[in-house]
C-alpha cells in the first residue's frame, strides 16, 4: 500500500543536515568531520484538515502496515507536494538518497461527524 495519495492543507519542513561530527582540541579549535554526502534527519509534518473519516484510515492502514516506525517509504508522488510552488524534489527524501518512516503515529481528532483531521509527522532516514 502506498502512502495516502491526499493534498496536505498544511505541511512543515525540516531540511535536516549532512552528518558532521565536532571535536574541539585543547587549543579550544574546533574541527569538523563530514561523514557523509546524503543529507538526513529531514521532518516532514504534513496536516490534513477536515478529510472525511475514510480518508483517515488510509493513514492508519498504511501505519500499520508499515509496522509503525520500522518500515520505511517513500512518499512522492503522492499528492503531498501539491501546493508547494517550488521545486517538490527539495523536499523529497528520496532527492538525497532517504526515504521517508514515521517518527510516530499519525493524530487523528474527530473535528465533526464523519470528518476528522489527521496530522502525519514523517523524518528521513538512509
Amino acid at each position: 500500500m502506498a502512502f495516502p495519495n491526499l493534498v496536505p492543507t498544511a505541511r512543515t519542513f525540516d531540511a535536516g543536515d549532512f552528518p558532521v561530527k565536532t571535536f574541539k582540541a585543547q587549543n579550544g579549535k574546533e574541527h569538523r568531520i563530514l561523514y557523509g554526502s546524503n543529507r538526513t534527519n529531514m521532518k516532514l509534518s504534513l496536516t490534513y484538515a477536515n478529510i472525511r473519516d475514510a480518508q483517515a484510515e488510509l493513514f492508519l492502514d498504511h501505519y500499520e502496515e508499515e509496522q509503525g516506525t520500522f518500515g520505511t517509504f517513500d512518499v512522492m508522488p503522492s499528492g503531498y507536494e501539491k501546493g508547494w510552488e517550488g521545486n517538490a524534489s527539495k523536499i523529497d527524501a528520496k532527492t538525497f538518497g532517504n526515504k521517508y518512516r514515521y517518527e510516530g503515529p499519525p493524530k487523528v481528532v474527530q473535528v465533526r461527524l464523519g470528518f476528522s483531521t489527521v496530522t502525519v509527522n514523517l523524518i528521513g532516514v538512509l
